[in-house]
């Protein structure tokens, strides 16, 4: 973040999907806690004098201020709420700042984008009844409600319920790459009437599914051929990892560090040009043209693994504010991508908190 100038950064609690039982939600929940912690631990002990915890749009302006980087919570996955919404409140209080209400597979509040090819289909047709009550509490205690996993079905039913602007923390434009992970143009016409912000997405195969493929044929076959040099077995592919065991998964991925260095460091061999900053910026571009500058962003997946040529991790983030320069946007408008609109959804989606708390209507100029 220091190298590339990333003045702040949504530092993630997530917690995969797992069983819709007490005990699922209860593990879920200690893992929640565990990760709330981790973030506190860093932005207090590990290093206070270099990154400070953001809990509003003044705090984020005044750390960056003093020169520490900025670190916010972001919460991917209601899953370990589980049936107590009074834990809504708990994890605002201990930071949370926006919320998804499914990620990959259906929770108890919301069916997931991940329907429309696998789990059998979708759940609710939406949001269930618990979902609809958590909307509710996240508009009450001002935490920003996030569409990017959630199905398209749930995400038009919360933007109609919500009393606050929502984001999308993390998508990019359907209109470009037809992926459920995308927002299509009718999902991003009502994020715009909601005023709510979609923060386009640099990973891979949500910008150019083709041109990834491409490359990501060569780079398995080398990466098969220095596992085979090494003495490392490969998985065949993302299903044969996907069926291990959390542990076994661990154990593996520890194993062939080798040799994704080394494949690494012969990428820059393969034929197929891989997706870049370029892919990256279209997607800002459409989303502009379609809902205006007011309404867009920008977000990273590095630990998503989808990191792209030219913003491969933090240290790269110049090159997306130089290719935004190269296509024309001005100051002002860069500055509405990287951080102001996202800071005045957060802004307005507090203030909504605070006027529901208080027992007040909540004003039309806050709902839009």
């Amino acid at each position: 973040m220091e190298l590339g100038g990333l003045d702040a950064a949504f530092f993630v609690v997530y917690v995969g999907q797992g069983p819709l039982t007490q005990e699922g939600y209860k593990n879920a929940y200690r893992a929640a806690v565990d990760k709330f912690e981790a973030i506190h631990w860093m932005t207090s002990e590990l290093a206070p004098e270099r990154i400070g915890l953001a809990l509003t749009p003044k705090d984020v302006r005044e750390i960056a201020k003093s020169g520490r980087r900025v670190a916010l919570i972001g919460v991917e996955n209601a899953y370990p709420i589980g049936l107590d919404l009074g834990n809504i409140r708990r994890f605002a209080e201990r930071g949370a700042r926006y919320m998804s209400l499914a990620h990959n597979g259906h929770s108890q509040f919301s069916d997931s984008n991940t329907g429309e090819i696998r789990e059998g289909g979708m759940r609710y047709g939406g949001l269930s009844d618990l979902g609809i009550q958590a909307v509710k509490e996240l508009n009450r205690w001002g935490v920003m409600i996030d569409l990017s996993h959630p199905s398209k079905a749930a995400n038009l039913q919360t933007i109609k319920l919500s009393q606050a602007p929502v984001i999308a923390s993390h998508s990019s434009a359907r209109g470009l790459e037809e992926n459920p992970r995308n927002m299509d143009d009718e999902q991003l016409m009502a994020l715009k009437s909601n005023g709510g912000v979609i923060q386009a997405v640099a990973f891979r195969s949500y910008l150019n599914a083709d041109k990834h493929s491409a490359w990501q044929i060569e780079y398995d076959e080398i990466a098969k051929e220095v596992g085979t040099e090494m003495g490392i077995e490969i998985a065949s592919g993302r299903g044969e990892v996907r069926l291990m065991q959390p542990e076994e998964r661990t154990k593996y991925f520890e194993s062939i560090r080798p040799v994704i260095k080394r494949a690494n460091e012969l990428a820059p061999t393969i034929s197929a040009p891989p997706v870049d900053v370029a892919d990256f910026v279209d997607h800002i571009d459409y989303l502009v043209n379609k809902i205006g500058i007011d309404h867009v962003g920008i977000s990273s997946d590095f630990d998503g693994g989808g990191g792209i040529l030219g913003w491969n991790d933090a240290d790269e983030t110049f090159n997306v504010t130089l290719e935004l320069v190269r296509r024309g946007y001005s100051e002002t408008e860069i500055e509405k991508l990287w951080s102001e609109n996202l800071l005045r959804v957060m802004e307005t989606v507090q203030a909504v908190g605070l006027a529901i708390q208080r027992g007040n209507e909540v004003p039309d100029v806050l709902r839009h």
